[in-house]
């Protein structure tokens, strides 16, 4: 699993020295991928859903911050690192893909969780209140 990890870092952190991102451009992946990704103690885990949804249950970890709300690129600014990539999500994956567009169009290298949160539970991943 360590081993996993520091593969995982190395590929994530060659990825966001040579990548030629272009606005707006990020990566949808499996619960299987995100979770090879977020094992990656420098990946930001983000929630993009309300507050009240995040309260109910989320990925360990994950910090929370509503796409919805108009302050989103201001709030995301403050509280993430632009030096470390940002892994996404939501409830089925259509909010976090406005999310990761708004983010990857600000320089973040983005990872959205492509079937959202319901996929990840689908998958059988582990969630916590």
């Amino acid at each position: 699993m360590k081993i996993n990890s520091v593969i995982t870092g190395i590929c994530l952190f060659f990825t966001s020295l040579f990548s030629c991102q272009q606005k707006g451009d990020f990566k949808s992946v499996s619960a299987e991928e995100f979770s090879s990704i977020i094992a990656n103690p420098d990946v930001q885990r983000l929630d993009v859903r309300t507050v009240a949804e995040y309260s109910e249950d989320h990925i360990p970890g994950s910090i929370n911050i509503n796409v919805l709300d108009k302050e989103f690129p201001a709030m995301a600014d403050s509280t993430l690192q632009k030096e470390k990539p940002v892994a996404l999500y939501c409830r089925s994956g259509k909010r976090s893909k406005k999310a990761a567009a708004i983010l990857s169009a600000k320089g973040y290298v983005v990872y959205n969780l492509d079937e959202g949160f319901e996929g990840w539970k689908k998958a059988g991943k582990e969630t916590e209140k």
